[in-house]
């Protein structure tokens, strides 16, 4: 096996707007290595980068799990001071998939659990195949804990009980029962999954990338502070190009051609 088999990959493709990021390490259902979670940071720098992305989509090779949590075997011989470096490293990487500038999508086949759920509740849309489950199993698993920074985001996107479940039962929802919470952007069979994702792609390729950034970031920046001063936000929205092409295009009774600028 190679060392690239072995520690596994994110791969990264960008084409028409859109960037790919691949979580690579199938024959471990994708459970990701320091290795794999350094590359997602170089991803999200790429598209940091790269001013004509507009869209992320983030999914597991194999069609089995989008992400099954952090290799376990890099927890052998862990202390204290070592699970509360890990769990601020994990923070870094979540906070950084939640500041990337622009909307982000993550389409879970199979299995979204503990690491792989935080990434996936970090994006902005989820997409899942029939039977996906989603979860936190450490109570019966490893019997380590999450960082309170990862208890907020799941508290505030699939409400308290549903976390409380997850985390003290070892529940692992599927994707139905998820639905009727707003959680999913839709559930798809894997024969249509590929043309929804598309099709969700080309929605957010056609609306202001300046107002789908400004909002994003309030929205990060409320779950942290109820009371944040949103007018440098609103400053540079209405203060864009975008909102000048919006306000021509509309009185012109044409799509507005949006620059993000």
């Amino acid at each position: 096996m190679s060392a690239t088999e072995r520690e596994g990959a994110v791969r990264y493709r960008a084409e028409d707007g859109i960037a790919h990021l691949t979580f690579d390490r199938p024959a471990a259902r994708n459970a990701m290595t320091w290795r794999m979670y350094e590359e997602l940071a170089d991803g999200l720098a790429r598209i940091e980068a790269d001013p004509t992305i507009r869209v992320a989509v983030l999914r597991g090779a194999g069609g089995k799990a989008f992400v099954a949590g952090t290799d376990i075997e890099q927890f052998v011989g862990f202390t204290g001071e070592d699970g509360v470096a890990y769990e601020a490293r994990i923070d870094a990487y979540v906070a950084g998939l939640e500041r990337v500038r622009v909307p982000t999508i993550a389409v879970i086949e199979g299995l979204a659990v503990g690491g792989g759920l935080a990434i996936a509740n970090a994006c902005d849309l989820r997409v899942a195949t029939p039977g996906a489950r989603f979860g936190v199993p450490i109570a019966r698993t490893l019997g380590n804990c999450l960082s309170p920074a990862n208890l907020r985001r799941l508290t505030a996107t699939l409400g308290l009980s549903t976390v409380k479940r997850m985390l003290l039962l070892a529940d692992m929802p599927t994707a139905e029962s998820l639905e009727p919470l707003g959680y999913l952007a839709a559930i798809e069979r894997p024969e249509t999954l590929d043309a929804r994702v598309t099709q969700l792609c080309q929605r957010l390729l056609g609306h202001a990338p300046v107002t789908m950034r400004v909002t994003r970031e309030m929205l990060t920046a409320l779950a942290l502070d109820p009371d944040a001063d949103g007018r440098a936000g609103i400053r540079t929205c209405y203060g864009s190009q975008d909102f000048a092409e919006g306000v021509r295009a509309f009185l012109d009774k044409r799509p507005a051609a949006w620059s993000g600028a």
